[in-house]
């Protein structure tokens, strides 16, 4: 069976910053809080002209450009987002189109915060099944186009932006994706979520356009996800065989850096073994940790041979971990 190698990452970022003074609809008491709550101090917002596919393509042809990889050797293209174009079809279908890659198939998936997570898995065993040999997995995220602006509990903590990797198959099994575990608890699909647009609230049916925004309960986000962070992390491990101080770096989902703390003092993992740059950015939902691990490699902060591991947690409710060989 061949292994997984990551050949090359990616990320896009668009040009518009938004600071937290920028956000003038909130007091300045409220504005102060957005640092010491969530450590967010500034996030990108898109261009009234870019949409989630815009914002993918260019992620996945920076990846391919760094990797020096013909686009025609591309057989798959998976999008994870929860921002799509369109209801329907997949947002991937525009990011082929925009790339060039005329001969990969392209679909979307859906994990919320943790479809980069997913993703990689995902691309894992598409490569390790043994019919494809090259996946490029891009996680795409617009929010600032499906928040409400007024809402204090969302609108500050979130960006936009997008990650992409581009995974080959390679005949080294001890390097590359080494071991993933994904989990869901369906119970909490409320937790997080857009309560109108789809089946369950059809537009007709919509009392107020405020239901197509994305809505979450943020305590029990953060209990959720201190929870089930420090536990994926130690399974993840166990089943590889490793110890969690064998792992150069932690790319956490980039939620709220009270969360990433609270994680690292349970696994007892200094906070400098966790990858952060939330507070450039906010959170990205599912392309954050593809963003991340994009900026720790190009920043040098790890490098060939080193162990990663990406941790995500999110909507549906929806948590995951990969075990990485670089």
């Amino acid at each position: 069976m061949a292994g997984t190698l990551i050949l090359s990452t990616g990320s896009y970022l668009p040009e518009k910053v938004i600071t937290n003074e920028n956000l003038t609809q909130f007091s300045e008491e409220a504005k102060n809080m957005i640092g010491e709550k969530t450590g967010v101090y500034s996030r990108r917002n898109a261009a009234e002209d870019e949409c989630t596919s815009d914002l993918a393509a260019k992620a996945g042809v920076r990846c391919i450009e760094k990797a020096r990889f013909p686009l025609e050797e591309i057989e798959g293209i998976i999008v994870s987002t929860s921002s799509p174009d369109r209801i329907q079809p997949a947002t991937a279908a525009r990011v082929q189109y925009l790339m060039g890659a005329r001969r990969a198939f392209a679909f979307d998936i859906n994990s919320v915060c943790s479809g980069g997570t997913f993703g990689i898995s995902l691309a894992d065993s598409l490569i390790k099944s043994g019919k494809y040999k090259t996946i490029l997995l891009i996680a795409a995220e617009l929010y600032s186009r499906i928040l409400n602006k007024n809402d204090f509990s969302t609108y500050p903590f979130f960006g936009d932006g997008a990650g992409a990797v581009l995974f080959r198959a390679d005949n080294n099994v001890s390097r590359g994706v080494l071991h993933s575990c994904l989990m869901t608890d369906g119970s909490g699909n409320d937790i997080i979520c857009v309560p109108g647009g789809g089946t369950m609230l059809p537009f007709e049916k919509m009392v107020s356009s405020k239901t197509a925004f994305f809505r979450m309960k943020g305590e029990k986000v953060f209990a959720f996800s201190v929870d089930k962070g420090p536990e994926i992390i130690r399974r993840v491990a166990a089943e590889a065989g490793i110890s969690l101080h064998q792992v150069k770096c932690f790319v956490c989902h980039q939620a709220n850096v009270n969360i990433i703390r609270r994680i690292a003092g349970i696994i007892g993992i200094p906070m400098e073994n966790f990858f952060i740059n939330l507070h450039r950015y906010g959170n990205t939902a599912s392309a954050s940790v593809l963003i991340a691990l994009d900026e720790a490699i190009s920043e040098g902060v790890v490098s060939e041979g080193d162990l990663v591991m990406t941790v995500s947690f999110g909507g549906g409710l929806s948590w995951g971990a990969n075990l990485l060989k670089l």
